[in-house]
C-alpha cells in the first residue's frame, strides 16, 4: 500500500504561465534576493489551523464497506461485512478510543503525522519507481531561454530566491480561495496581518478563504532520507549555503547564497555552471549516485562503509547542500523519453535521497524529482509553480548575458570519493539490479483532443469524476473486471494533514462502465448520460469527504498502526483477503493541472498494476501511464481513448459503437 504523486484537492495559486495575472511585486523585490514580498507573513495561520479530524468509527466502517462493494462477490462482501461488524462493536471500538484519546494528548500534530513518517521511512525498498515521482516543466516559452545554461541558471536563481521567501517569511502563504475578489486582495491582507496567529484562520474562513498547512515547507532545502537500518531519517542542515550540481555522474558544489545569506549574482553562477558544463573529466567508473537507488538496509550497510573509508566529509556535503542539479548531457527525444528520464534516467545522474532533484537536459527539457517522504505534492507542487513563473517573466540572465569573470576552478569544488573493493562492488551490484529494473518498466502517454474541461463542465459533469470513470471503462474492457483503485487527495486544509485517499471505483462505476463495455446497444444515450450523472454525483460526494478528513483508509491505517505499536495481535478485519485486495491498488491514480507542468509521473506500486498520471485541461485530456511486464499500458490507453470516445458521443446524443 503505497500513495502516490498526492496532488488533488486543492485548486492552484497563484496563476502561472503566459497571460495569468501575475502578483504585483513592491519595490525592490524585482529580480533580486526575493520572488514577492508578501503583505501577510508565510506561516501567519499556521497555529490556527483547525485539526485533522478523527472520523467516527461507524462512517468508516460503512465508507469501507460501500468501497468494498463492486470489487466482492456476495459471499465475499458477506464475510467482510461480519469482520467489520465483530470490529466495530469489538476491539476496534477499542482502538478507536485510544487513538482519539492519543490524538487528544498531541494537540500540535495529526493523528496521521507519525504513523504516515513510519510507513514512508520504514520502507526497506528502493526509493526509485516506489515511491519518488516526477514534474516536468513545460518549456520557457521564449525558445532562445531553453539553451540549457540559460535556463539552469535562471531555475536556480528563482530556486534560490524561492528558500530565501520562504525563510524570511515573505512567500504568500498558501490559501484556497473560494471568493478571491473579496480574500485575495491586499485589503483583506493588511487588515489579517493583524490579527494574531492564534485566531487568523478564522478570519480567513469568514471570508471563505482556507490557509494551507505549509509544515513540510522547510524541508524543501538542504534536506535528504538518510538510510539507516530498518527505519530511514530525514535530515535538514539550512546553514549550508552550497548547491550540489551531478554531470556525468561527478558532483561539483560551490556556494549559493554568501556568507550573509543573499544570492550570489546570477553572472557569477552562471559561470560556474558553465564551467562545470565544459569539464572534460569523463564518467566515473563505479558512479556512487547508483547507491541511492538501492534496498535501503544495504545502502544503510554501504553508507557506513563509505563514512568509515574517509568520505564522511564529502557525504555531509551532499546531504546538506540546498538542493541537487542534475545537468544532462542529450536532448530529449518525446515526452515517453522524457517520462523515463524524469523518473529513473540511467542512475548515474540523480541522488534520489534529495528532498528533490532539479533535472534540466542537453536541450532545456526540465523537471523536478522528488524524494516522498518528507513531503507532499501541495508543497512541491508550489515551488514549481513559482520557479517557472520568476524564471520565465523574471529571468535572472538574458541568453546575451556574459557570464562573471570568476575563478571557477577555485570555488567550484569536485568531491572525490574513496571506494573501497566492497563498496565498488556494492555499486555494481547495485548498477544491475537498476538496469534489470529499469528495462522492465514500460510507460506511453495519451493526449485526448476531443474536449476536456470546459464542455464537460457545460453537462454538469466533473471532469475528475469523468476522466477516473475511463480508466474504470478501460479496465473493464481491457481485463473484464473492476479493480482496487486509488485516488490521492490532500488533507492539507489541517495542521499536518497528509493525504486520504478517494475510492473511485464504485458500484455506481461498475454499473455505468458494464453499459457502455458490455452491451452498449441496450441503452439510450440519455440513460447512458444519467449513468454518468450519477456517477459524478458519487466521486464529487467521495472527494469532498476525502478532502474534509472523512475518508476510512487513513482511519483504518492508523487504527492497524496503533495495534502494532501496543502489542495486539491484528484484528481480523486486517487478515481478511479482502482487505488486503483493496490496498493492492492495480491502479494508482493521480491528477495535477497547472499552467507550468508538461506531464507528471510515477511508476505502478504493485507488480501488476498501472501507475496514471493525468490531467484535465481546458480543452484536452493528458494521461500519462506506467507498467510492469503482465500489464499493457499502450493497450490500457488506447482503451482509455476508447471509454473517452464513447462518454463524449453519448453526451453528444451518438450512438455507441461497441
Amino acid at each position: 500500500m503505497v500513495p502516490r504523486l498526492l496532488l488533488r484537492a486543492w485548486p492552484r495559486g497563484p496563476a502561472v504561465g503566459p497571460g495569468a495575472p501575475s502578483r504585483p511585486l513592491s519595490a525592490g523585490s524585482g529580480p533580486g534576493q526575493y520572488l514577492q514580498r508578501s503583505i501577510v507573513p508565510t506561516m501567519h495561520y499556521q497555529d490556527s489551523l483547525p485539526r485533522l479530524p478523527i472520523p467516527k468509527l461507524e462512517d468508516t466502517i460503512r465508507r469501507y464497506l460501500s468501497a468494498q462493494k463492486p470489487l466482492l462477490d456476495d459471499g465475499q462482501f458477506r464475510k467482510t461485512e461480519q469482520f467489520c461488524k465483530n470490529f466495530e462493536n469489538g476491539i476496534g471500538k477499542e482502538l478507536h478510543e485510544q487513538l482519539v484519546a492519543q490524538d487528544k494528548q498531541n494537540k500540535h500534530t495529526s493523528y496521521i503525522s507519525g504513523p504516515w513518517f513510519d510507513m514512508y521511512l520504514s520502507a526497506r525498498d528502493s526509493v526509485v519507481l516506489n515511491f519518488n515521482p516526477f514534474m516536468a516543466f513545460n518549456p520557457d516559452p521564449k525558445s532562445e531561454y531553453n539553451d540549457q545554461l540559460t535556463r539552469a541558471t535562471n531555475m536556480t536563481v528563482s530556486a534560490i530566491r524561492f528558500l530565501k521567501t520562504l525563510r524570511d517569511g515573505l512567500l504568500e502563504p498558501e490559501v484556497f480561495h473560494l471568493n478571491p475578489a473579496k480574500s485575495d486582495t491586499d485589503t483583506f491582507k493588511r487588515l489579517i496581518r493583524f490579527v494574531p496567529s492564534s485566531l487568523s484562520w478564522y478570519g480567513a474562513y469568514l471570508v471563505n478563504a482556507y490557509p494551507l498547512d505549509m509544515s513540510q515547507y522547510f524541508r524543501l532545502f538542504n534536506s535528504t532520507r538518510l538510510p539507516k537500518p530498518s527505519r530511514d531519517e530525514l535530515f535538514t542542515d539550512d546553514k549550508a549555503r552550497h548547491l550540489l550540481v551531478l554531470r556525468k555522474g561527478n558532483f561539483y558544489i560551490f556556494d549559493v547564497l554568501d556568507q550573509d545569506g543573499n544570492i550570489v549574482s546570477p553572472s557569477e553562477i552562471q559561470a560556474h555552471l558553465k564551467y562545470i558544463l565544459s569539464d572534460s573529466s569523463p564518467a566515473p567508473e563505479f558512479p556512487l549516485a547508483y547507491l541511492t537507488s538501492e534496498n535501503r538496509d544495504i545502502w544503510a550497510e554501504l553508507r557506513q562503509k563509505l563514512m568509515s573509508s574517509g568520505n564522511e566529509e564529502s557525504l555531509r556535503k551532499v546531504d546538506s547542500a540546498v538542493f541537487c542539479l542534475c545537468l544532462d548531457d542529450f536532448p530529449i527525444k518525446d515526452l515517453v523519453h522524457l517520462s523515463h528520464n524524469m523518473l529513473h534516467g540511467d542512475g548515474t545522474n540523480r541522488w534520489f535521497d534529495k528532498s528533490f532533484n532539479l533535472i534540466i537536459a542537453k536541450d532545456g527539457s526540465a523537471a523536478v524529482h522528488f524524494e516522498h517522504s518528507w513531503g507532499d505534492g501541495v508543497a512541491v507542487l508550489r515551488f514549481f509553480n513559482e520557479v517557472f513563473k520568476d524564471s520565465t517573466q523574471i529571468p535572472a540572465i538574458t541568453p546575451q548575458s556574459q557570464p562573471a569573470t570568476a575563478d571557477s576552478t577555485v570555488t567550484v569544488q569536485k568531491l572525490n570519493f574513496k571506494l573501497t573493493d566492497a563498496l565498488k562492488t556494492g555499486i555494481t551490484a547495485a548498477k544491475e539490479k537498476f538496469d534489470a529494473t529499469m528495462k522492465t518498466l514500460t510507460i506511453d502517454c495519451l493526449q485526448f483532443q476531443r474536449g476536456g474541461k470546459e464542455f464537460l463542465k457545460k453537462q454538469k459533469l466533473s471532469p475528475d469524476a469523468v476522466a477516473q470513470l475511463a480508466f474504470q471503462m478501460a479496465f473493464l474492457r481491457q481485463y473484464g473486471q473492476t479493480v482496487a483503485t486509488y485516488e490521492s487527495c490532500s488533507t492539507a486544509a489541517f495542521k499536518h494533514g497528509r493525504t486520504e485517499t478517494i475510492r473511485p471505483a464504485s458500484i455506481y462505476t461498475k454499473r455505468c462502465s458494464e453499459a457502455f463495455v458490455r452491451e452498449p446497444s441496450r441503452h439510450s444515450a440519455g440513460e447512458l448520460q444519467q449513468m454518468m450523472a450519477e456517477c459524478s454525483k458519487y466521486h464529487g460526494q467521495l472527494t469532498k469527504e476525502a478532502a474534509m478528513g472523512q475518508g476510512f483508509d487513513r482511519h483504518l491505517f492508523a487504527l492497524r498502526h496503533l495495534a502494532a505499536a501496543k502489542g495486539i495481535i491484528l484484528p481480523e478485519l486486517y487478515l481478511d483477503p479482502a482487505y488486503g485486495q483493496i490496498n493492492h491498488n492495480v491502479l494508482s491514480t493521480s491528477t495535477l493541472s497547472s499552467p507550468a507542468v508538461n506531464l507528471g509521473g510515477f511508476a505502478p506500486v504493485v507488480s501488476d498494476g498501472f501507475g496514471v498520471g493525468y490531467a484535465v485541461h481546458g480543452n484536452w485530456i493528458g494521461c500519462n501511464v506506467s507498467s510492469y511486464p503482465g500489464r499493457n499500458a499502450r493497450e490500457f490507453l488506447q482503451c482509455v481513448e476508447k471509454a473517452l470516445e464513447d462518454m463524449f458521443d453519448a453526451l453528444e446524443g451518438k450512438s455507441i459503437k461497441s
